[in-house]
């Protein structure tokens, strides 16, 4: 898939995490076909938390569909129970990647708020097979075919968001 950089090239550095509110690239469609430009993660919700991710069941996202770029993600656990040790302990931390990628894109809603400006949000379905054990949510992420699918408002959202099917995604345990 094509991409123009309308507001330049940018030059972000390699991260090991990015964190809400942090700034990252995504994909808009422009006028002149897809955009990578760079935004905030997150805006504020009605109670000013952030709204980070986002739930896609029964919406039809008419605009604002992005595409966030990532080499993968995480989630986090509960450590199990341990004689002896202190109740509240540090969580265990999963790596989720997508098999034989070196990236892929999570579907994704970019938004204009008056005290942000322009912030992406990740949307969430129900979790697929690889998902499951760890969480009972997941990102929606969307491999390279359906990458100009999202984009494109014309093809309804139920068409592209769906859980991951089994064997999508490789888990390492970081932490």
């Amino acid at each position: 898939m094509p991409v123009r950089f309308p507001e330049g090239i940018p030059n972000l550095p390699p991260t090991d995490s990015i964190k809400i509110t942090d700034r990252h690239a995504i994909v808009r469609a422009g006028a002149e076909g897809a955009e990578l430009v760079v935004r905030r993660w997150s805006w504020p919700g009605p109670t000013g938390k952030p709204v980070y991710n986002f739930r896609s069941e029964g919406r039809k996202f008419d605009s604002g569909r992005v595409l966030i770029i990532a080499d993968g993600f995480y989630e986090f656990t509960d450590a199990p129970p341990v004689e002896g040790a202190p109740k509240k302990r540090p969580k265990r931390k999963w790596l989720f990647t997508m098999t034989g990628e070196p990236f892929f894109c999570i579907a994704g809603l970019l938004r204009t708020e008056p005290s942000v400006g322009e912030a992406y949000t990740m949307l969430t379905t129900s979790p697929g097979p690889d998902i499951a054990p760890y969480h009972n949510r997941q990102v929606v992420v969307l491999g390279r075919k359906d990458w100009a699918k999202w984009l494109n408002p014309a093809v309804p959202a139920g068409d592209v968001l769906r859980p991951a099917p089994a064997g999508t995604l490789k888990v390492t345990q970081v932490r």
